[in-house]
């Protein structure tokens, strides 16, 4: 197994496996551990199945069922999709699901410790997904500010009222099942115990104790500051890829910059993660 870094904040790429085929213990224990302090882990060349697809994410924690149905494989209700053909348009354009930097089903009480995607079909350019390391971006902040922080939490929804994007219409039988729940503004990491910004600007509802517009305004700022360049990773899909990312450690976003008429595809899977801790 060959690692090579990435950029010199986060995210490595692994070359010398084969995921197609099980791993052994060892193996288990070292890219969990590469996992932890790098937040995204790229696996080039790994044309998976569904199945396949299952049991190399299972090297990284246990399956986590989809929140939203309608986008999962028929015979593999634990892998979800992103399909182009599934996506509506507004003037000629794509409406992707997760443009704007968030973290997964943070509304979720043990929200997804991790997201995987495997690119099954790529478009010619285009549809690039963005990363930021949310926990060098609450390094650099202030002592004060880190302070302000501390013991803040925020509600997070199916939707936001002041949403930047819009999420899946629901059947009010559906968003009955969806989950809310209060989420600490900084969070501390399980296994390497970093701290790290928690934001979704999707969910987020605002922070506890503040009004409507302070809490807003904060999480414009928390979100501002954390989404600036020098914190990001951009990754150009190849056909093959399977990618891997710490949603404690990380935000991302999907990007529609890519022909409508050009067929995109991807596998999903999401882990079970635990109840977020706050960083004290």
């Amino acid at each position: 197994m060959t690692i090579r870094t990435i950029n010199e904040i986060f995210g490595a790429e692994i070359s010398g496996l084969d995921l197609t085929q099980p791993a052994g213990d060892a193996t288990r224990a070292e890219l969990n551990a590469l996992f932890a302090k790098h937040a995204v882990l790229v696996f080039r060349d790994q044309p998976l199945t569904p199945p396949q697809f299952m049991q190399a994410a299972e090297i990284f924690g246990s399956l986590m069922d989809q929140q939203i149905k309608q986008f999962v494989l028929p015979d593999y209700p634990l892998v979800g999709c992103n399909s182009t053909k599934d996506l509506p348009r507004k003037n000629g354009k794509l409406q992707v699901r997760g443009e704007n930097y968030h973290t997964d089903h943070s509304n979720d009480i043990a929200p997804p410790k991790a997201t995987s995607l495997m690119a099954v079909q790529i478009p010619s350019y285009g549809g690039d997904t963005q990363f930021v390391d949310v926990r060098r971006a609450y390094d650099d902040l202030s002592d004060a500010q880190k302070t302000t922080l501390k013991n803040l939490r925020s509600k997070h929804v199916h939707e936001s009222s002041r949403s930047p994007r819009s999420f899946s219409k629901l059947s009010p039988e559906d968003m009955a099942k969806i989950p809310h729940t209060e989420q600490p503004l900084v969070i501390k990491h399980p296994i390497s115990g970093r701290p790290a910004l928690y934001l979704n600007t999707g969910r987020m509802e605002g922070i506890e104790g503040m009004s409507a517009d302070d809490g807003f305004a904060l999480i414009d700022e928390l979100y501002q500051h954390a989404t600036q360049p020098q914190y990001e990773y951009r990754h150009q899909w190849r056909v093959g890829d399977m990618v891997i990312w710490d949603n404690r450690s990380v935000m991302h976003q999907a990007n529609a910059d890519y022909d409508p008429e050009e067929y995109r595809y991807l596998y999903r899977i999401m882990l079970h993660g635990d109840k977020l801790q706050p960083f004290l």
